[in-house]
């Protein structure tokens, strides 16, 4: 009777821990490329559990779990024809990190009229305001890491 009881509550441990495990990977949220390892790793643990993740889920899994900033780069793989697997996944999210921790430099144009030829006393009419100045700023933005 003993054994029959120990079985049954190794099961539910089972049962409890693989749910607890599946929650993880579905909820789980990208924080780097270190999060493809983790999910990988939750998968393989699944696994053990007679629990297998087919590797299109899980490339489903970590697509969902980027932030907005990965927008553009979920769109695009959308537009894929080929599915990539995780290792490809990882190699183009990393590319992608690299790319979004680069400043952005932004660029302000300032317009205004050079007055030309204004005789003093005379207040501006209709007619030549003058040549157009621009002048151009830029600066880089860095975005918080």
């Amino acid at each position: 009777m003993k054994s029959v009881e120990k079985c049954s509550q190794s099961q539910s441990a089972d049962k409890s821990l693989a749910g607890t495990l599946m929650s993880t990977l579905t909820n789980i949220k990208f924080d780097g490329s270190r999060t493809i390892l983790e999910m990988t790793n939750l998968a393989a643990r699944l696994k053990t559990m007679r629990m297998e993740v087919n590797e299109n889920f899980l490339v489903t899994f970590i697509l969902n779990s980027l932030p907005s900033e990965y927008g553009p780069f979920h769109m695009n793989y959308n537009t894929l024809k080929d599915k990539w697997n995780v290792h490809e996944l990882q190699s183009m999210l990393i590319q992608e990190e690299a790319r979004l921790k680069k400043p952005i430099i932004h660029s302000a144009n300032l317009m205004g009229h050079k007055e030309v030829g204004k005789k003093p006393g005379k207040k501006n009419g209709k007619g030549n305001h003058g040549q157009l100045k621009v002048k151009q700023s830029s600066a880089p933005i860095h975005k918080k890491g």
